[in-house]
């Protein structure tokens, strides 16, 4: 179980990092205007459901008393986690700002 968690947070890491670099790779393209709102909200909800898994990893550790992986992996999930949220918060800002007045209505 704790592999399908593992593997299931790093793909959802890497969907919530890739989906604003492919709209910002489209900006001059026409039909990536309609796509912007729909990349923004999966590339957010793949960050959090990624952020969830490796909160339920954790807990899977717990419940198995895992102490010595525990304090081996925590200061690197730790740090993981934070480059993820941050990475992901500042490219769907960066598209934002790029499409702001190109959103086709």
């Amino acid at each position: 179980m704790i592999g399908w968690l593992n593997m299931g947070s790093l793909v959802l890491g890497l969907a919530a990092l890739i989906l604003p670099v492919m709209t910002l790779s489209r900006v001059a393209k026409q039909a990536a205007n309609n796509w912007i709102v729909f990349s923004i909200m999966i590339s957010m909800s793949s960050g959090m459901i990624s952020l969830l898994l490796q909160i339920a990893n954790t807990y899977n550790r717990v419940v198995f008393e895992d102490w010595g992986t525990l304090t081996d992996i925590m200061g690197a999930t730790t740090f993981i986690s934070a480059v993820l949220v941050i990475v992901t918060i500042i490219l769907n800002v960066v598209t934002l700002f790029v499409y702001r007045g190109k959103v086709v209505k």
